[in-house]
């Protein structure tokens, strides 16, 4: 694994943005993570603060029907205001009725307490098995615990928040804007549960710049669609996906809206948010490689057409093996495709064109194998072409292997 944070071809470090020690804070942030037991072992609950009391905050949240009282409870709060963050892994409280959303609100009111602000100014964030109730007594301890470790550095934090991840995703950068320079820093998690429209995953970033609540809530909302909402582990949305952004302005760099100052942020924030989204997708349970699909055509079937193919076991397999087997992803396609239109496509695997116009294309035994080789490194790309125009989307995805079925089919033994 590489030692740099912007590892991907697929993201590119901005110029003015340079790489921190990936467990920094801003100014004015402080976190802990401790151990409560809620895991058999390791740090299972974690606190983040932001010491400024007019902290701007912006929230996103799952889409799913289904959510857990952690989401009830933060999106009924002060979402524009969040001071402190409450985070807790093994256990995901959703399911637990009454006694969960009571467990929420006491997460919320502990940290309140311990940190001196309001509870509505407290998100909370559950993750972990579903449907088993979260020990209210020892969370609240381990809040209480965290609230008194609290300090400049999040690795105790991002490392609380994991469940089946393989390693903690974390980064902290300096971003150089034309005001002056200001931190930016993200902790999150998610390996499985994972779909576009979020996936079982929580981001959460902090930026020492002053921002009005219209700019976070604007870049927040741009940044996640172009990446939590962009991948796929398994096509399964969760119940419990949390970003939240927080800015504290301890830098003293005020980042006006419409200025060269917000879109200079907004190109650091997003090219934050779409490496920590391929992290989740490379550490997909069992994954071993990480597709992009991106599907041109026309505007309405596009994004259909690519989670399709993102979502395929079929293609996932392919991937997995090596195999640059094109006849799968043509059939993940058409499988979305009105029925009553002829579906002729176009397909690239890796800069070599395998399909034109629906039909397949000859390639010899040599350029096979450098497909093949092509195929086999860490990052594989495809490239669909469909009828029509004005439209194109991409989808980051996971390979699917026998360590994906081997760990979810005894994830709660």
């Amino acid at each position: 694994m590489s030692d740099t944070f912007f590892r991907s071809r697929w993201v590119e470090r901005p110029a003015h943005v340079t790489e921190l020690e990936p467990t920094g804070l801003p100014q004015g942030f402080r976190a802990a993570g401790v151990a409560a037991g809620l895991k058999p072992a390791g740090l299972d609950v974690g606190v983040l603060v932001s010491d400024a009391p007019d902290t701007v905050s912006a929230a996103r949240f799952t889409s799913n029907a289904r959510v857990g009282a952690p989401v009830v409870v933060s999106r009924g709060s002060r979402t524009g205001g969040f001071r402190a963050v409450a985070a807790n892994a093994a256990h995901s409280n959703v399911g637990d009725g009454r006694r969960g959303y009571e467990t929420a609100l006491a997460q919320q009111a502990a940290v309140a307490e311990a940190l001196g602000v309001e509870p509505d100014q407290v998100a909370v964030a559950s993750t972990g098995v579903i449907g088993t109730e979260l020990p209210r007594e020892p969370v609240l301890a381990g809040l209480r615990s965290a609230c008194g470790a609290l300090g400049g550095d999040a690795r105790s934090f991002s490392e609380a928040i994991v469940t089946s991840d393989r390693w903690p995703k974390r980064a902290c950068l300096a971003v150089e804007l034309p005001s002056g320079t200001v931190t930016l820093s993200a902790q999150a998690k998610g390996a499985g549960m994972i779909s576009p429209r979020y996936a079982t995953m929580f981001c959460f970033v902090q930026t020492d710049a002053s921002l009005e609540p219209e700019t976070a809530e604007l870049l927040t909302g741009v940044c996640v669609k172009r990446s939590f909402d962009r991948i796929s582990v398994d096509g399964q949305l969760s119940t419990s996906d949390t970003v939240v952004v927080q800015a504290g302005g301890g830098s003293g760099v005020a980042v006006r809206p419409e200025t060269p100052d917000e879109v200079a942020l907004g190109e650091a924030l997003d090219a934050l948010m779409r490496q920590l989204a391929l992290e989740i997708v490379r550490d997909g349970e069992g994954a071993e490689r990480v597709g992009r699909v991106v599907v041109r055509g026309r505007h309405d079937i596009v994004e259909p057409v690519a989670r399709a193919v993102a979502n395929s076991p079929l293609v996932k397999t392919a991937i997995n093996g090596a195999d640059p087997n094109f006849g799968r992803v043509l059939q993940a396609a058409g499988q979305v495709w009105p029925q009553d239109e002829a579906f002729v496509a176009d397909l690239e695997i890796e800069g070599r064109q395998l399909v034109s116009a629906g039909d397949a294309v000859d390639i010899d035994a040599e350029a096979l194998a450098q497909l093949e080789r092509a195929f086999s490194q860490p990052e594989v790309e495809l490239i669909l072409t469909v009828p029509g125009e004005g439209g194109e989307t991409e989808v980051f995805f996971s390979d699917l292997s026998e360590g994906y079925v081997r760990l979810n089919a005894s994830y709660t033994s």
